[in-house]
């Protein structure tokens, strides 16, 4: 069986071909560069971007932790006539408090199911000192008392 494809183009082909050929040519080695550099550049401005809003929705999801413990805590004074002491803690909320002051109308659930942590992984802070008033704070991205911005403590009380 004979093969029908032409072994040599003709003249006006083998032309054509050579100059499309010709006007092809690949990326330089300074475009690439620059490439690189710009999708560089809009990488960093998005990661940017992006853990700004993750830091800030951090704050905004203790400052609904905090809300939430609160409603907790509220509750169970409505059950019991008074918050949990410093010493008995936010524990209080997730098994009937043994020590100091009791309450006979505790649960029958618990108002948590367990302890919660800020979302920087902290345990949270509660004091309350006479039973009629409490604090629960969260140290914030440092975990640090005190601090600006968003290292700053977020308490029960500036909510």
């Amino acid at each position: 069986m004979k093969s029908t494809l032409p072994t040599v183009l003709a003249p006006e082909e083998d032309l054509f071909m050579k100059a499309i050929l010709k006007n092809q040519r690949g990326m330089t080695l300074l475009e690439i560069m620059i490439v690189l550099v710009i999708l560089g550049s809009m990488a960093t401005i998005l990661v940017t971007q992006v853990s700004k809003n993750l830091a800030k929705s951090r704050v905004q999801q203790a400052k609904i932790l905090i809300s939430e413990v609160g409603k907790a805590l509220d509750q169970f004074n409505t059950d019991c006539g008074f918050y949990p002491t410093t010493d008995q803690g936010l524990q209080a909320l997730v098994t009937a408090p043994a020590g100091g002051r009791t309450c006979s109308n505790w649960g029958p659930e618990a108002y948590l199911k367990k302890l919660p942590k800020d979302p920087w992984r902290n345990d949270l802070i509660y004091t309350c000192n006479d039973g009629q008033h409490y604090i629960i704070k969260s140290l914030g991205a440092d975990g640090k008392e005190g601090g600006d911005g968003l290292n700053a403590d977020i308490s029960s009380e500036d909510l």
